[in-house]
């Protein structure tokens, strides 16, 4: 949020941070955001954009110069994403997730011949994660690659892989040891999408997109150097790569929310006497929402520029992060009826598209449990609790 004094980026070098922003809004002014055409897809739309941020030099700011980025720090980084989300324009390409992960466990070979072109928007990637049996729980994947002489072959199908059909690499998780425990046997590649047996099918959604998609794979050859990583790096890589995805300032979830919890707040001062005093006391949740989720989201900045791997916390982050979307549209909607049937509203598909927040990016209750797990260190019931035994 970036036109209150108390903004969510106000760690760092204040001095630097203040001229960067001065700088991309000087250059958003000359490149605004191009007009969508009406029959134009929006990933073809969003690409177009990537490209002009690329133009910019404002894609890659936390990544190396030798593998074409900026060589800045993360904080760089979200500062951008933080402008753009406060004036309503398509966030950065989220490349980020995938350029880390790449920066981390990729060799050196590949990190040059994937990250400039991945930054540029020559390459589209996507990430083939989550199965029809194991979305929110990853390690449960039964996509199994079979190691041979120099290459693996896999088989197996993914599912809700967003705007695969529009691809060209893709981020793939699979099995390669049976006998390993699970979040020990997992292995990432990257898979180009037009190898002989593999079968993109975009599925269409209620509202008539069709970002997601099924990935079927049919004895698909993968070659050894397109392994990403050791045999086994797959969770570690998977987790850094959500990790980024669960940051609101990553995303620049945060300025937008941001601006609406200004709006609530001014209509619950101008208006305090004709609001229910029940509608006035959801308006003060969804500000403590937003400034519980502002300070996570500062604490996994600063983890990460003080160089700490991405763990199991991201969790907590990804929960903060729904309750405080469905929460302040859903109150939202209640404070401006109005927008409620306004044609094509942005308040109302955006209060739509928060309703699946719980569900896409691990479900809320898998983020109880990995909570529980692998943060509280909870012990797991083997069998319900006997009342007679108290």
């Amino acid at each position: 949020m970036t036109d209150t004094p108390d903004t969510p980026l106000d760690f760092g070098d204040p001095a630097d941070l203040d001229r960067l922003r001065r700088d991309f809004r000087a250059w958003l002014a000359g490149h605004p955001l191009p007009e969508r055409q009406s029959d134009e897809p929006l990933p073809v739309f969003l690409h177009r954009w990537h490209r002009q941020l690329h133009s910019g030099g404002w894609v890659g700011l936390d990544v190396p110069e030798r593998y074409g980025g900026r060589g800045l720090s993360a904080l760089h980084q979200v500062t951008i994403s933080d402008e753009l989300g406060a004036c309503h324009a398509p966030g950065i390409p989220r490349i980020g997730y995938l350029a880390h992960a790449l920066l981390e466990f990729a060799d050196e070979d590949q990190r040059r011949r994937w990250l400039p072109r991945m930054l540029a928007g020559d390459d589209v990637w996507c990430q083939g994660f989550s199965e029809p049996g194991a979305g929110s729980d990853l390690a449960g994947m039964s996509t199994l690659a079979t190691r041979h002489d120099g290459h693996y072959s896999v088989r197996g199908q993914k599912l809700w892989t967003s705007y695969a059909q529009y691809s060209g690499l893709c981020l793939l998780l699979a099995r390669t040891d049976r006998g390993a425990p699970a979040h020990r046997s997992i292995t990432a590649f990257a898979l180009p999408l037009d190898r002989p047996g593999v079968t993109v099918r975009p599925l269409r959604a209620m509202n008539g997109d069709d970002e997601f998609c099924e990935l079927f794979l049919d004895d698909v050859r993968i070659e050894e150097s397109e392994r990403i990583g050791a045999e086994g790096d797959g969770w570690p890589l998977a987790m850094t790569t959500v990790s980024y995805e669960r940051n609101a300032l990553d995303t620049g979830h945060i300025s937008k929310y941001g601006l609406l919890v200004e709006r609530l707040r001014r209509v619950a001062r101008d208006r305090r006497g004709e609001l229910p005093d029940g509608l006035l006391s959801e308006i003060g949740r969804c500000f403590v929402d937003y400034e519980v989720l502002v300070a996570h989201a500062r604490r996994r900045t600063a983890e990460r520029l003080a160089g700490q791997a991405a763990g199991p916390e991201s969790s907590i982050d990804k929960l903060l992060m729904t309750r405080t979307e469905q929460r302040l549209y859903e109150t939202a909607l209640k404070v401006f009826p109005g927008e409620l049937h306004e044609e094509g509203g942005e308040l109302f598909g955006d209060y739509l598209y928060s309703r699946a927040a719980s569900v896409y990016g691990g479900t809320s209750q898998i983020q109880r449990n990995i909570i529980a797990k692998r943060v509280l260190h909870l012990p797991s019931l083997s069998k319900p609790p006997n009342p007679g035994a108290m």
